[in-house]
């Protein structure tokens, strides 16, 4: 389990980034419409805003082709990158067999995996971390332990610019 100071730097970033996104211009977030569809072939979507890049891979099972979301987003001071893809109607009735979401131009910071709304609610269900590991640039399912929900998944990405 995560200690106290974990937990506390991972809210305070996380409202910190939510301050600087929301305070962010138009021409620096980009949210498009994509189809999710099943048939456990491999599909991907990719999305850029200037030179960083986020791209979702999946292979899913289900019903019918669903429309899911993704917003890219660069801070004003362009030192965080960030990726959200996600189905505005809270609950996918898709089951996932693999999901890798990666981002270029940046080192993934933050990510969070969630499945879909509890019944009755729109309050999204974090994953277990063992469902999913994160790495420097993408965020992939672990074969064996991810039970095959999902419905958002956000990154949070420092660019380059940090370094300089």
């Amino acid at each position: 389990a995560p200690s106290l100071v974990q937990t506390v730097l991972k809210v305070s970033l996380i409202s910190l980034l939510a301050v600087t996104f929301v305070s962010a211009s138009q021409e620096k977030t980009k949210t498009v419409e994509f189809n999710v569809r099943p048939g456990g072939m491999v599909h991907s979507f990719s999305e850029k805003i200037g030179e960083y890049g986020c791209s979702f891979t999946y292979a899913s099972q289900g019903g019918t082709n669903e429309q899911w979301q993704m917003s890219v987003g660069i801070s004003d001071d362009e030192r965080l990158f960030s990726c959200s893809v996600w189905r505005p109607q809270g609950k996918s009735y898709l089951f996932f067999t693999q999901f890798k979401a990666e981002v270029t131009g940046a080192k993934i910071e933050y990510a969070s995996a969630y499945s879909q709304a509890a019944v009755g609610g729109q309050k999204d269900v974090a994953l277990k971390e063992e469902e999913y590991t994160v790495g420097d640039t993408s965020v992939t399912q672990r074969d064996g332990k991810f039970r095959a929900e999902l419905s958002k998944l956000t990154i949070i990405a420092r660019t380059r610019h940090d370094e300089l």
